[in-house]
């Protein structure tokens, strides 16, 4: 075991599951680090994420890159120092909750993967409690809105959601990202992706779990982008940086009830909030990224 990922294990909150007890020995160095300063709860404080034990997170390859898991993490960490929740980014790159794929993707060498050919196997062999899904940026391939994409979309959308039910696992649905038309091109793509977040947003009325990241994403980029027009959130117009990723992950975190990350402008008011949180979240960094893929 390398010294980073030996020096991780220690910084990790109590037991994380079978999967990965290779990475939690010892334990010593983590409880030490998050126990000089972590948040106060209230007596009658119910606690995030009652009763999960483990959160598995899909996706394309923005779920994939992984920046804004690690500062989910990063946050249950210092928030919840003795909680033993384990994340688990199941990201893959280029995937579709749709089926579709356009002609000639990855030079014409294979198709868009599919996440329903994989899914049944990512629920029997990650058995989680929560399963946090964005997808939505792959899915109408980057070409403007028509109907038929859309309800690959949908229809792929209900299917993830009845597998997570039949397995036992309660689902929150996230909007797409924002996609720049002006980095990234593909005119009309946007407004297909405000269509997809505008349906998943509308099935919150039947008791869906949907946080929104589309909305914010696209208010940011535009409010940054009136002061200066050379501003962007990803360079090509899909892959979002640190503030992109800071932005996901801050929605998500609202959602799951951390208020106190309202007012945060990035990650690095994140780990300001704890005397030792850099070094919780370089740690925590480097075990994402080993165990994603393995």
């Amino acid at each position: 075991m390398a010294e980073g990922e030996w020096r991780l294990a220690a910084l990790s909150s109590r037991g994380l599951g079978s999967a990965h007890q290779f990475t939690m020995k010892p334990l010593s160095l983590l409880a030490a680090l998050l126990v000089t300063a972590s948040f106060s709860l209230s007596a009658a404080e119910k606690p995030i994420l009652d009763g999960v034990k483990r959160v598995v997170i899909l996706g394309d390859s923005i779920t994939y890159a992984g920046a804004y898991v690690e500062f989910i993490e990063t946050w249950f960490r210092l928030r919840f120092p003795d909680r033993a929740v384990e994340f688990i980014d199941i990201g893959l790159p280029s995937e579709t909750v749709s089926g579709l794929s356009e002609d000639g993707h990855a030079g014409g060498k294979f198709p868009r993967p599919d996440l329903h050919e994989r899914l049944s196997r990512v629920l029997a062999q990650s058995k989680p409690d929560l399963v946090i899904a964005c997808y939505g940026m792959n899915c109408g391939i980057y070409l403007p809105f028509a109907e038929e994409r859309f309800a690959k979309y949908r229809e792929g959308i209900e299917r993830l959601r009845k597998a997570c039910a039949a397995s036992g696992a309660k689902i929150i649905h996230v909007t797409p990202p924002t996609f720049d038309e002006v980095k990234g091109g593909k005119p009309g793509y946007g407004n297909t992706l405000d269509r997809y977040a505008d349906w998943l947003l509308g099935q919150r009325k039947a008791g869906w779990e949907v946080v929104d990241l589309h909305g914010p994403m696209n208010r940011y980029l535009a409010a940054q982008r009136a002061k200066d027009p050379k501003f962007f959130l990803a360079g090509d117009g899909v892959h979002c940086n640190e503030t992109g990723h800071w932005l996901i992950a801050k929605q998500i975190i609202l959602h799951l009830g951390g208020k106190e990350v309202a007012g945060m402008e990035n990650a690095k008011a994140l780990v300001a909030t704890h005397p030792n949180g850099e070094a919780v979240l370089k740690l925590i960094q480097q075990r994402q990224r080993m165990l994603k893929d393995a």
